[in-house]
């Protein structure tokens, strides 16, 4: 007589938060489905049961770990939205607070998006984000200013992961205003 199947429906979440694990230690060359069934302390065919492929399984790290910064976002995002408040001291505050708080989380959530260079599986998740918070963006300005304002946070986080080197929240904010301009379109 076979054994009873054991009933564990946290059993696929378990797996995606131990591939956050391995990857964050260990980086995307890291990760395979024998060191994610390892740390998820499951049998390895429960990873390949849930995530046919190490893409699949990246997919799904990459959908939860860029709830890092949407967290902050939500938190205070109507701060965001108050066309009251200045828009560029908002994001550099949220993307100060971002940066300040889980830095290995900050990372992974870049190693993963820039993962999608490589990974074609993965720029659907890419794009899906930086379209939410684009939109989300586009409330307060015109679109293109929206995507740009991404893009020029990005390349501020980044170089902070990238150099070691400190948040300049100030810094931050007059680039984006600089950006905004007063017509909330890009300026030149």
């Amino acid at each position: 007589m076979a054994p009873a199947r054991r009933y564990d429906p946290e059993r696929r979440q378990r797996i995606i938060d131990a591939a956050i694990r391995v990857v964050g230690r260990s980086g995307i060359a890291g990760l395979s489905h024998r060191t994610v069934a390892t740390e998820a302390d499951v049998p390895l065919g429960s990873t390949t049961y849930h995530f046919k492929t190490l893409d699949d399984l990246l997919v799904a790290a990459l959908r939860q770990a860029n709830e890092g910064f949407a967290k902050v976002v939500r938190r205070h995002g109507g701060a965001l939205a108050d066309p009251d408040r200045d828009l560029a001291a908002e994001l550099a505050r949220l993307t100060g607070e971002w940066l300040d708080g889980d830095r290995t989380g900050v990372e992974l959530e870049y190693e993963l998006y820039l993962a999608a260079l490589r990974r074609p599986a993965l720029r659907t998740v890419a794009a899906e984000w930086c379209e939410e918070a684009a939109a989300l963006l586009a409330e307060r300005t015109d679109p293109p200013t929206a995507r740009a304002l991404l893009a020029l946070l990005d390349g501020i986080c980044l170089q902070v992961l990238l150099t070691g080197g400190e948040y300049d929240e100030e810094y931050t904010r007059d680039a984006l205003s600089r950006m905004i301009g007063t017509e909330g379109s890009v300026g030149v």
